[in-house]
C-alpha cells in the first residue's frame, strides 16, 4: 500500500472514477476532481444523487460507468470502501486511491489480495501538485 510506484502509476492515468463526487463546489471531492480535470484528467463522477457533476454525467455505480477506469478515487466514509472494493474485483478494477483522511485496513488487505493496488490516506490533488513542481 501507497508505493511510490502505484502513486506514480495512478497519477499517470487518463482516467479517474471518483465514488463519492459532490456538485458542491465547497467540498474536496469537488475541487479535487475539478483540480484533476483541470491536469488533463477524464473524471467519471460515482453518485446516484447528483446527475452531472463538473460537465460530466454522474452513474449511480462503478458497475454503470460506460468506459473502464484507470482508477477509482474515493471520497466515502471508511465504511463504504468494503463494497467498493468488492466493485471492483467483480469489474477487474486493478488502482484504488482513498482519499486523504479517509482508512479502512481491512477493505484495504482484501484489494491487494485480489490484485488491487492500493493508495490510502493520501491526497491525489496534493500528489500531484508535488510532482508537477
Amino acid at each position: 500500500m501507497n508505493s511510490s510506484e502505484d502513486i506514480e502509476r495512478m497519477l499517470a492515468a487518463k482516467t479517474i472514477a471518483v465514488v463519492g463526487l459532490s456538485g458542491d463546489p465547497s467540498k474536496p471531492s469537488y475541487f479535487v476532481s475539478a483540480y484533476m480535470q483541470q491536469a488533463g484528467k477524464k473524471i467519471l463522477p460515482v453518485n446516484p444523487v447528483v446527475q452531472s457533476v463538473l460537465g460530466e454525467t454522474s452513474y449511480a455505480s462503478l458497475r454503470d460507468l460506460p468506459e473502464k477506469p484507470e482508477v477509482v478515487n474515493v471520497f466515502r466514509l471508511p465504511r463504504a470502501i468494503p463494497a467498493i472494493v468488492e466493485e471492483m474485483i467483480e469489474l477487474g478494477l486493478t488502482n484504488l486511491w482513498v482519499q486523504q483522511g479517509i482508512r479502512n485496513e481491512e477493505a484495504a488487505r482484501r484489494a491487494e489480495a485480489a490484485g488491487i493496488h492500493v493508495v490510502m490516506d493520501r491526497c491525489i490533488m496534493v500528489e500531484h501538485r508535488m510532482r508537477e513542481r
